[in-house]
């Protein structure tokens, strides 16, 4: 795997019985997902996930991502600490067994995450790096921060605000 953090397993890897994992992400992962999610920093990235067969080559793996990033605010640009404890579940079918639901109705929250088995790897890491992804804060915002902007155009001229400052600015202008 390419992104972020390359973290796979091969099915071939999975005893029957299941298998269960904790994974710290290196300085260098962490230093990759800050780029990729464009984070101040990325100062701890830990996930516990356990791989069971379900049979007839599927795979359920479910876990717990922690991490504790630095965002900067959307209005004072400052740090702003946060951290995650997101849960995940995805199961892993074998390309030929991912079918289409047709033209038929289906809830969203009664059909599990299935992702396709992708050469016999479960690609954990991508799991991992798209719940921390789908949990950032998309508008961080420090508590008090306000987010004063003027017009520089109208910064000269109080009162140049306002719906009839640009047809002041055409007259002016003929």
């Amino acid at each position: 795997m390419s992104g972020p953090l390359p973290w796979s397993l091969r099915t071939t890897e999975i005893p029957q019985t299941g298998l269960h994992k904790t994974v710290l992400a290196t300085e260098a992962e962490r230093s990759s997902v800050a780029r990729a999610l464009g984070l101040v920093s990325c100062e701890a990235i830990d996930a516990d996930y356990t791989v069971r067969a379900l049979g007839a080559g599927r795979y359920r793996l479910a876990g717990t991502l922690r991490a504790r990033v630095t965002q900067a605010c959307v209005a004072t640009l400052e740090p702003i600490a946060q951290e995650i404890a997101e849960v995940f579940e995805v199961q892993f079918w074998p390309p030929g067994a991912l079918t289409e639901t047709g033209e038929e109705e289906v809830e969203v929250s009664s059909v599990p995450d299935v992702e396709p088995i992708d050469h016999g790897t479960i690609e954990v890491g991508r799991v991992v790096f798209e719940t921390l992804s789908a949990a950032l804060d998309p508008y961080p915002r420090k508590s008090g921060a306000t987010l004063e902007w003027q017009d520089p155009e109208s910064a000269e001229e109080p009162g140049a605000s306002g719906p009839f400052a640009a047809l002041k600015k055409l007259k002016d202008q003929t």
